[in-house]
């Protein structure tokens, strides 16, 4: 049976962290997916990157973007999940590789915004592949749906846990 991980935390926790540090510790592992990051100009968050395991990056959302969809104050590029998530999750939930592990961070309004990938990560978690996500804590009627499948661990990331959490996570799952 297939691992099925949420890291869930409230913003700024260090979620995104812990989960490029898994990235780095699998050597073992075939990983697809994606990880966001913000973007800072003079000390202010003014936007999101997406980048993929495969190095592809693109600006997901930010302040100069003009909607929609908005989330907050930022524009959101729906294109770039397109682009650039997409085709990894459908490719591993259609014919997942052997060893393969799907890391997506993370699984929030923004990227929730895109009724397809909204679809892509339904059929990652139906198909026969480990998956570690990020998730954010408030609710929402799809990552809440998501939470109480009796197949999810739903973990959650805490200042006090975030360091650890990596190398207790790649232990389980570097010789799955």
């Amino acid at each position: 049976m297939a691992t099925r991980i949420l890291l869930e935390g409230r913003p700024g926790v260090g979620k995104t962290t812990a989960i490029r540090r898994l990235a780095a510790l699998l050597h073992g592992r075939d990983i697809v997916g994606f990880t966001t990051e913000e973007i800072r100009q003079g000390g202010a968050r003014v936007g999101f990157a997406l980048e993929t395991a495969a190095g592809h990056r693109a600006v997901l959302a930010h302040a100069g973007f003009p909607g929609p969809p908005k989330v907050g104050r930022y524009g959101v590029d729906l294109d770039v999940m397109d682009r650039l998530a997409l085709p990894t999750l459908m490719a591993a939930s259609a014919d997942p590789a052997p060893g393969q592990l799907v890391l997506i961070d993370e699984l929030g309004r923004m990227e929730l915004a895109s009724a397809s990938f909204r679809e892509a990560v339904r059929s990652v978690f139906q198909a026969d592949v480990d998956v570690v996500a990020t998730v954010h804590a408030h609710s929402d009627p799809f990552t809440d749906a998501l939470k109480q499948r009796a197949d999810i661990e739903l973990i959650g990331v805490t200042r006090a846990n975030r360091h650890a959490l990596p190398e207790r996570l790649a232990a389980r799952l570097e010789h799955r």
